[in-house]
């Protein structure tokens, strides 16, 4: 297995970035041999990478950062770094690696104390690997201070030190920090590649592989999830029956509240788990026992520990919120598809008489307002707006049309 075989439908950016590993695997062995460099090298200190949800920007970032750490001895013999099974590989994609270092955003930023010991590590030789990489899951999330961190170290960086930060788009990053950087744009893969993937890597039979993928319109994470949990698949059918629930004022409010129950009932399952687990193994470095008295001066660091669960899971709330109004708008992209006879192919087959009965009983410009209320919807919650608030008067203009 290549580190590049969950990077589905993005041959060109694994072209570049294997020419990059191999040119970044010469300038190691140059420096180690202390002979000259190459002449000329596809690698640089710092990439973006960017495209639509779904594309696989973490997994391509995550998947280079495997290359770079590859130690097959393939490699040493003029193999393309990559492997997927050596030390270096299977420890940077499983995210052990001890010179990988992975940044995502807790709340809904990423704060300048979540950067600093990672900007500070960026300056210092890999420990084991051949190269220190940083990689930043949530670009767009940097705020101002945390962003003038990572600029300064993008500036002026350690020899061996790779920044690889992800983001929807360009627009989405400081311009002095994408000027820095060599841009990678992932595009949306094909509904049938996605399929491909998950009955080859997953075993999703077939017939559920493209139903899913068709549903989540070729994003490979929502697809794999929408396969395989139950909670996810029913929380999409509440979100399919909305368009029907609005028609009246009644209706718009229980629906509402039912979204944000179902996104705070997602996020508090996924957050369980996780934050019990973290919770334990503090207490235990601690010298606390579970359930028992912890010693005296811990206190400030479990309140630490708290107060980034509880942004975490704010943040896991609003995510899962988003993801239900981006199903929403599939809806309403299917029913204005079908109001002007366009040839596309549905991805909410399953819910065509309702499709078919709004696209009836409404009108192109109608659906265009709804569309666009959704985006205003989640425009507020990203402006921190209360989400019931925000989900109500969603819901109050769809029904107005």
């Amino acid at each position: 297995m290549a580190v590049w075989d969950d990077l589905v439908g993005q041959e060109r950016v694994i072209a570049e970035l294997s020419a990059a590993a191999r040119d970044a695997d010469a300038l190691v062995t140059a420096a180690t041999a202390q002979t000259p460099p190459p002449a000329a090298s596809k690698m640089t200190h710092a990439w973006l990478f960017t495209g639509p949800p779904g594309a696989g920007r973490e997994t391509a970032a995550r998947a280079f950062a495997a290359a770079l750490q590859c130690v097959s001895p393939d490699r040493a013999l003029g193999g393309a770094p990559g492997c997927g099974f050596c030390d270096g590989c299977h420890t940077a994609l499983l995210g052990t690696h001890a010179d990988v270092s992975t940044v995502a955003a807790v709340g809904t930023q990423i704060r300048v104390d979540d950067m600093r010991d990672t900007v500070r590590k960026s300056y210092t030789s890999p420990a084991v690997g051949r190269w220190q990489v940083i990689l930043v899951e949530d670009a767009e999330r940097l705020n101002e201070k945390s962003a003038n961190a990572v600029l300064k170290a993008v500036e002026e960086p350690a020899p061996r030190t790779v920044w690889m930060l992800c983001a929807p788009s360009v627009e989405d990053v400081l311009p002095t920090i994408r000027s820095r950087c060599r841009l990678l744009t992932l595009s949306t893969p094909a509904v049938s590649a996605v399929a491909d993937m998950l009955v080859r890597r997953d075993g999703i039979e077939p017939d559920v592989a493209a139903a899913v993928s068709r549903a989540t319109q070729g994003h490979i994470d929502r697809a794999r999830r929408l396969a395989t949990d139950p909670r996810a698949r029913e929380r999409r059918a509440a979100v399919l029956k909305v368009p029907l629930r609005v028609e009246e004022i009644g209706g718009c409010l229980k629906a509402a509240q039912e979204l944000v129950d179902a996104a705070a009932e997602d996020s508090k399952q996924l957050a369980e788990e996780v934050d019990t687990k973290e919770t334990e193994e503090l207490k235990a470095a601690l010298g606390g026992q579970s359930g028992g008295r912890m010693p005296r001066g811990t206190a400030g660091v479990m309140k630490d520990l708290e107060d980034m669960q509880k942004r975490r899971r704010t943040r896991s709330q609003r995510d899962s919120l988003d993801l239900a109004l981006t199903e929403l708008t599939v809806v309403y992209r299917d029913v204005l598809a079908m109001q002007l006879g366009s040839r596309v192919d549905l991805a909410n087959i399953e819910i065509q008489d309702t499709l078919e009965r709004v696209a009836r009983n409404t009108s192109p410009e109608s659906t265009l307002r709804r569309i666009e209320a959704i985006g205003a919807c989640r425009v507020a919650l990203d402006g921190n707006v209360a989400p019931l608030l925000a989900v109500e008067a969603m819901t109050v203009a769809l029904r107005a049309g």
